[in-house]
């Protein structure tokens, strides 16, 4: 091996959003990884759904799901409406 080409590979403590903390060895600076999903709480590991909403993305879709729903909604009162107005 060179000398003076190779990262330092020193111990770190890692947190997980869950509550977990383990130590490992890692080239990042500094001494703390903070880390959102891990084997504990990770949804194959553990069986259960986990909703992550990054950046509001889930929110955004239920709101578009709900504008189209009350449009659909809208436009069906619309032939209703019309279809009544026909017959008469």
């Amino acid at each position: 091996m060179q000398a003076g080409i190779h990262p330092n590979y020193h111990d770190i403590n890692v947190n997980c959003a869950c509550g977990a903390n383990w130590n490992t060895r890692s080239t990042i600076k500094g001494d703390q990884l903070r880390v959102e999903i891990c084997s504990n709480c990770h949804p194959f590991f553990t069986g259960r759904q986990k909703l992550i909403d990054t950046e509001g993305r889930v929110s955004l879709f239920e709101r578009k799901a709900a504008k189209s729903k009350a449009i659909q909604e809208e436009l069906a009162a619309r032939k209703t409406k019309k279809a009544e107005t026909a017959t008469v």
